[in-house]
């Protein structure tokens, strides 16, 4: 593609995502994270004399839908969920360890098919509407386990049998075979312990009035434009230095930057574009930014339309320019380009699959359309949410595609719920957004491309392949990480193959932070952890 071409179209596409980004709600799944290549800064905020008192108000790019945690699909829901509710474990900060948090300890039987935890004899849960705060029970975890097995969005917990209740402080968890995920998947937020009570009593409503044993309590839910919560003071963990905690929707990363300023905002998540660059330079505003676990990546249809024929696909991969299409997205250094459907950060990363990936072949990906039987081309729709990210490389993909395959792509954006459905329900010719989670190859693979998935916002796309499934199956059987990660790369070889979509970038997590905010810590998931048992983030006056 001739450079003044692709030149012409980042400043229609960069346009297109400032004009877009600066009305409401936005977004993409995962949250900004990122390759292992990233430059590293600072990753803690200079904590000095802790000062209780004062609310911190958090930007988040997109808004959240619903905070009920079988229905949450987006890292947006995911970080109030996390801070209004607990998991019975968790990761530690660097994510290299599982730690205690509800569940005091826990044990393994010798098939490792149960798992039996003992709670904490402390907790209790916020006051509701149908509950005044009682103590949390062995029969709270067995309820909400089982909960997120039958109704979880994106099967959370889908390993899961069944829950034992032994007493009110132990809990036996069997699941139908060994996995070796399974603590993994509860430090998930979709894996949080509700109260029955108020989960029933709500229903459908549940999600505008979550109660759980966090740090804060969710005070009130207005769709679109705040989530408030307040200090819990019988949180068993630590008294929260803070008096409570905003999260609001900013999707203009510039518009959050300059909040940050005014001191309207204290924490912005999920920076890119020009707003990274502003963090950097601006003295009043500190970026933390580390490399993360994150893949942004274009997904193809693999069960209906033209690209359920592989030559399609390799064609359109071929078509488009990677290096210079996350350049153009990319232009403050946020990511680095991509190429397989795992972050290099996770320990089931092959590189030498990097050169299996089609290359940029214009004539090539011309003669492949044509023997597919689409030598004029077609149309097709590209369904993305609305943050500046997703419109810059839509813009830009639509652009490559027209001008080596005569494909004339419909751009489609919308706000995160309604997106979030589209990529779930199997129609969209294509879709593009961004996946983040833990270190496990697990959550990206067998999300994206186990045939169980189907249906869910991971593998939307229908894509199945039997042999992908019995190594993302195997890889579950064993708990040595040496043979698991084999068994996970030859699941990826299989996958590149079937070129299933353009996996293009790695981001990076980037916050912007007021200096005010002390004690804050940045993490490879882009969880925001205000108060834990070794966390405690307070403002100073």
């Amino acid at each position: 593609m001739k450079k003044r071409f692709l030149a012409a179209i980042l400043t229609v596409a960069v346009s297109a995502g400032l004009s877009a980004c600066g009305s409401g709600s936005s977004a993409t799944t995962a949250e900004t994270t990122a390759s292992a290549q990233g430059t590293t800064e600072e990753t803690k905020v200079p904590a000095g004399e802790p000062v209780s008192g004062g609310v911190m108000t958090i930007s988040l790019s997109s808004s959240p839908k619903n905070l009920d945690p079988v229905k949450y699909t987006g890292t947006y829901e995911s970080q109030i969920i996390g801070t209004v509710c607990d998991t019975l474990v968790e990761y530690n900060t660097d994510l290299t360890e599982i730690q205690p948090a509800l569940a005091k300890s826990w044990t393994v039987s010798d098939d490792g098919l149960a798992y039996t935890f003992t709670l904490r004899d402390d907790v209790y849960f916020q006051p509701g509407k149908y509950q005044e705060g009682r103590k949390l029970t062995a029969e709270d975890v067995k309820y909400s386990l089982e909960r997120s097995h039958e109704l979880s969005a994106l099967q959370r917990l889908d390993m899961l049998d069944h829950c034992e209740v032994v007493s009110d402080t132990e809990v036996v968890c069997y699941l139908p075979e060994p996995n070796a995920v399974f603590l993994t998947a509860l430090t998930d937020a979709g894996n949080v312990i509700i109260p029955k009570e108020e989960a029933e009593g709500w229903g459908e409503d549940f999600g505008s009035h979550l109660v759980g044993t966090g740090p804060f309590a969710l005070q009130s839910f207005e769709l679109d434009q705040q989530a408030v919560l307040v200090r819990n003071d019988k949180y068993w963990a630590a008294t929260p230095y803070l008096d409570g905690v905003i999260f609001k929707p900013v999707s203009d990363g510039n518009q959050a930057v300059n909040a940050l300023r005014t001191g309207e905002v204290n924490l912005a998540t999920s920076l890119s574009g020009e707003a990274v660059k502003i963090a950097r330079e601006d003295p009043t505003v500190e970026l933390m930014e580390m490399p993360g676990l994150h893949v942004a990546y274009i997904y193809f249809n693999q069960v209906n339309g033209p690209t359920a024929d592989i030559k399609v696909r390799e064609a359109i991969i071929k078509a488009v320019n990677i290096k210079e299409l996350t350049a153009g997205v990319y232009q403050y250094q946020e990511a680095q380009p991509a190429s397989l459907p795992l972050p290099p950060g996770s320990w089931g990363y092959d590189s030498s699959l990097e050169s299996e990936v089609p290359a940029y072949d214009p004539e090539g990906a011309k003669k492949l359309l044509a023997e597919a039987g689409y030598p004029d081309g077609f149309d097709m729709n590209i369904y993305i949410s609305n943050t500046e990210a997703r419109i810059k490389m839509a813009t830009l993909f639509q652009a490559y595609l027209k001008e080596n395959l005569n494909i004339n792509v419909n751009i489609n954006t919308s706000e995160w719920g309604t997106f979030s459905e589209i990529a779930s329900s199997g129609k969209a010719d294509v879709f593009a957004m961004s996946w983040t989670w833990y270190p496990d190859p697990y959550f990206f693979l067998n999300k994206i491309f186990h045939t169980s998935s189907i249906g869910s916002l991971g593998n939307g796309q229908g894509f199945s392949n039997k042999e992908v499934d019995q190594y993302l199956n195997d890889a579950l059987l064993s708990t040595d990480q040496e043979k698991r990660a084999e068994a996970y790369k030859k699941a990826l070889a299989v996958i590149v193959k079937q070129n299933p979509g353009i996996f293009y970038a790695n981001e990076n997590v980037n916050w912007g932070v007021s200096p005010k905010v002390q004690g804050l810590e940045l993490r490879a998931d882009g969880k925001v952890k205000i108060c834990t048992p070794d966390i405690n983030v307070w403002l100073s006056r």
